[in-house]
């Protein structure tokens, strides 16, 4: 601690990322990464804009790919926001649109950036409890709120909240802001995207982080009606008007235009999911039905902490949460066949007879 920081900074509590090593070759399922690499036209896209216009600025208004975006699901410009990786858009929406007198409602078992951004941007909130088998009940959020944010596969526990449960809770929320945050939809949700014609409180955030394995690069977008896009581009710039780089505009552009690319390989980490899912209850393990590139499972018997620290010993990386009712679970990221080949032989090794 240091006697120039700020008392609001003292009085942080920062978000934890999952371990990136530097210096020890890991099999990483503990990011959420996708195991294959970006669209080749998105490298061809990147090579050939790394050239002497670098010393130039971006796009400010990133306007190819919100052109591009729109294109896909077939809307306007101006419904689509870009942004620094879904993070930080995220950060400008809890400020923009979540920042109002009642507070703030989200789950207490999900992406935890959500209290975080909270305690940075002084936002009142209340966790909302999931049901005993983790999942979003959309009736326990109809109370006074200054806004909800739903993770959408859920951030930790990858359960999905059925189209049709978000839109009755539209219907009955349509004084506040309605933020829908879709980092995993590609993995076998239906995206909230088609409601927002319908709802003008609705905010639908993804990232081209996962499914499109763009995670280096940083890149994400927001899809709503025209105010919501203007008050996060009203944040954006007072904050940085040069969020995105030349480099990630048009990388981002050429992965959302190749669409068979991007679902050949969804489909590789869909049928993997389900493969290692059934051999993972084979070894007595429950596990959380998941619409999204990871898992949360729990053993019968053993100890979600100790088989942690023996994965890492053994060159695996998972990521464990010390959180109630979650400290018995661990989060695994679907990797390749192989990868996933090599965790399944090392629990049968590590787990008791």
């Amino acid at each position: 601690m240091s006697k120039f920081w700020s008392e609001s900074v003292r009085e942080l509590k920062p978000y934890v990322p999952g371990e990136q090593p530097q210096d020890t070759q890991y099999i990483k399922l503990n990011t959420n990464e996708n195991p294959y690499p970006p669209s080749p036209r998105v490298l061809a896209r990147i090579k050939d804009l790394a050239d002497e216009n670098l010393r130039r600025y971006p796009d400010p208004n990133g306007i190819e790919l919100r052109d591009t975006i729109a294109d896909y699901f077939g809307l306007q410009r101006n419904n689509i926001f870009v942004g620094n990786g879904s993070d930080e858009i995220l950060a400008l929406a809890f400020y923009a649109l979540l920042k109002q007198q009642q507070p703030l409602l989200f789950s207490d078992i999900t992406y935890s950036f959500y209290d975080v951004y909270c305690n940075f941007f002084g936002i009142r909130y209340q966790q909302i409890p999931l049901t005993e088998d983790f999942r979003i009940a959309p009736e326990d959020y109809l109370r006074p709120n200054g806004g909800i944010i739903l993770a959408n596969p859920n951030a930790l526990t990858g359960r999905f909240l059925e189209l049709a449960q978000i839109e009755n809770l539209l219907n009955q929320n349509n004084e506040s802001a309605v933020l829908v945050d879709e980092a995993y939809i590609d993995f076998g949700g239906q995206s909230a995207v088609p409601l927002i014609e319908q709802f003008p409180n609705l905010l639908v955030v993804q990232t081209l982080s996962k499914s499109r394995s763009l995670a280096g690069l940083r890149v994400g977008f927001a899809v709503g009606d025209d105010p919501l896009i203007e008050g996060l581009e009203r944040a954006k710039n007072s904050f940085n008007s040069y969020p995105l780089d030349r480099l990630a505009l048009a990388g981002a552009s050429e992965a959302i235009r190749d669409d068979a690319y991007f679902n050949d390989t969804r489909r590789k980490v869909i049928a993997t999911r389900k493969q290692v899912t059934a051999e993972l209850e084979k070894l007595d393990f429950k596990v959380i039905p998941s619409r999204a590139n990871f898992i949360c499972i729990r053993h019968q018997h053993a100890n979600a902490a100790d088989l942690y620290r023996q994965l890492k010993a053994r060159g695996i990386l998972v990521r464990y949460f010390s959180a109630p009712r979650v400290n018995n679970y661990l989060r695994v990221t679907i990797g390749t066949d192989a990868e996933m080949q090599t965790f399944l032989n090392t629990l049968n090794e590590l787990l008791p007879d």
